[in-house]
């Protein structure tokens, strides 16, 4: 379906979020607190941290009817792992790389460092994703 269709139609992408829990959680719960704008398609799994990840994780939610997945990542700011970035970032072209394999568009998955006071950048983040899954359209459910 074409996506101006989509747009028509009222199509509205579901984002399934990772959020760490001492560094993303609070400025996601900030967005919300403050009644920062996004989706309620967005869902929100917290996690210790972000390179505990797995790529499996993702594609599953892709072929469960997620249209994208975030992951709002530690930075250097991980209390658990001093490579945090790094692993995380390998995580991710790994996840890349398998929704590529399974016929998915890669760009189905973003990340981003989201700190505890970064609740615009987080609102910012999801309203720009959700506009670039509305012109991929739904994904295909495995």
């Amino acid at each position: 379906m074409p996506a101006q269709e989509q747009e028509d139609e009222g199509y509205v992408p579901e984002i399934l979020v990772f959020s760490t829990n001492n560094v993303s959680d609070p400025g996601i719960d900030l967005a919300g607190g403050a009644h920062l704008p996004y989706s309620p398609a967005v869902k929100v799994i917290s996690v210790p941290c972000s390179s505990g990840i797995r790529p499996q994780w993702i594609l599953y939610a892709i072929e469960k009817g997620f249209a994208g997945v975030f992951i709002a990542a530690d930075g250097t700011d991980c209390a658990y792992r001093q490579d945090c970035v790094e692993r995380t970032g390998k995580i991710v072209s790994e996840a890349q790389a398998l929704l590529t394999q399974s016929g998915h568009a890669p760009q189905r998955l973003k990340m981003a460092a989201i700190c505890s006071v970064c609740a615009e950048q987080f609102t910012g983040y999801m309203k720009r994703f959700a506009e670039e899954l509305q012109k991929l359209g739904p994904a295909r459910k495995g």
